[in-house]
């Protein structure tokens, strides 16, 4: 009796030590600069220093999720793809819903601050 090992091509991505760089590299670029901006006070209103650092921080998970998951659209039989849609609207939710909320109780506990 012979033995048979099946030896498939699997389209996953493998870990490199190159590719574990450049992810480790792009999070510090993507921690440091939101960190700048805050620190040195370059710009003026707060809510463009906040959608700035918000863009930042929806770049750095997609970096996290290729580099260091190793996600992509390709691998899994699609399945990558549905849990990349479920965590953008977990992050859309969460993120939006706090602001929201938050904004909501300024304005209602504070009417005669405005």
């Amino acid at each position: 009796m012979s033995e048979h090992h099946d030896h498939h091509q699997d389209d996953t991505p493998h870990a490199s030590f190159s590719g574990y760089m450049i992810g480790f590299l792009l999070s510090v670029f993507l921690t440091a600069i939101p960190f700048w901006l805050v620190m040195g006070g370059v710009f003026e209103s707060k809510g463009t220093t906040a959608v700035i650092i918000l863009a930042f921080a929806a770049v750095q998970v997609v970096v996290h999720m290729i580099y260091f998951l190793h996600m992509n659209f390709h691998s899994e039989g699609g399945w990558n793809m549905l849990s990349l849609l479920f965590t953008a609207v977990l992050l859309f939710i969460t993120l939006f819903g706090s602001l929201w909320v938050m904004y909501n109780m300024n304005v209602l506990m504070m009417p005669g601050m405005m």
